[in-house]
């Protein structure tokens, strides 16, 4: 690490505390509010915004411009209420006690968590996915979130122990060392939280909206290797800082009998989840991620 690294993390660090120093001196609904001001004024000038836009169009072929552009606004908005609302996840109501947070799906859980045996959840990055990670982090203690590690360490540092904090306890979703921790996670007993909306290079192929997609196997090999349920969760944003988290039924068995035709079966499965979510509140979904293969946004880079 050379000096000029170590000072380029310092200073990034000094600017992230300003920032949670800042909205942490806000009520929640302040800071929601702040953020989504902020991401409606700077989102669009990024290039992601390039990204988000060919994304719409590829599973809204029918959209006019007019229709993209405005579900774009609604994006930024999402987006930047999430950064203005998770330093003060500590000050939400995770335990989804009251109206600000409600947990659809309790039951599942209290079945599953009654039964002890390992859970594999799958989700994807809707609305406040902190939100749907710690409150299901509270609701089902023996569960590990994935995490992708930040670039800056410290900043890294921070996010870890911050999310500590409110119960949520991680493991890198990628790599050998990632999978390692997962299978150790539910050889112990433990269940399993994956996000498993975005491109992975090492996936498997699978239609996502109509499309081939590179998408991750872990959750559906390690359900199938322990034999356990896999569940669908998801969040959604009502208005402001309240939200709904949503647990499912856990998804059917896979009818084949091969195992690598069992695998896309559930890979499969859980992309169409994702995509009746995203049709659900399309607004809330993060897409300013490159989900499908190079190619398709050559158009984005003009």
């Amino acid at each position: 690490m050379s000096i000029l690294q170590a000072m380029g993390w310092r200073a990034e660090a000094l600017g992230w505390d300003g920032y949670q120093s800042l909205v942490r001196a806000m009520s929640v609904e302040a800071a929601s509010d702040f953020g989504a001001s902020v991401g409606g004024r700077l989102g669009p000038l990024l290039s992601p915004h390039k990204v988000a836009r060919r994304n719409m169009e590829l599973v809204f072929p029918d959209a006019g411009a007019r229709e993209i552009d405005a579900l774009l606004v609604a994006m930024w908005d999402n987006i930047g209420r999430l950064l203005g609302e998770f330093p003060n996840l500590h000050r939400m109501d995770l335990k989804a006690t009251g109206e600000s947070i409600r947990l659809e799906g309790r039951d599942v859980i209290d079945e599953l968590a009654a039964k002890g045996d390992p859970v594999v959840f799958v989700g994807g990055h809707f609305a406040n996915w902190e939100v749907l990670a710690a409150v299901l982090a509270n609701a089902m203690p023996k569960c590990r979130m994935t995490y992708r590690h930040a670039n800056n360490p410290l900043i890294d540092r921070r996010i870890v122990n911050q999310r500590a904090a409110y119960g949520v306890e991680i493991f890198a979703p990628k790599g050998e060392a990632g999978a390692k921790e997962a299978l150790k996670a539910l050889q112990t007993g433990h269940s399993v939280a994956l996000m498993n909306d975005q491109k992975m290079n090492d996936g498997i192929e699978a239609p996502f909206f109509g499309l081939p997609a590179m998408t991750a196997s872990g959750p559906a090999r390690m359900a199938l290797k322990y034999d356990a349920p896999l569940v669908p969760m998801s969040v959604v944003r009502r208005h402001g800082a309240n939200f709904t988290v949503k647990v499912y039924e856990p998804l059917p068995r896979p009818q084949a009998a091969d195992r690598t035709q069992a695998i896309l079966e559930m890979v499969t499965a859980v992309n169409r989840f994702i995509e009746a979510r995203i049709l659900e509140t399309p607004a809330q979904w993060f897409w300013v991620h490159r989900r499908f293969a190079k190619n398709v946004y050559r158009k984005a880079a003009g």
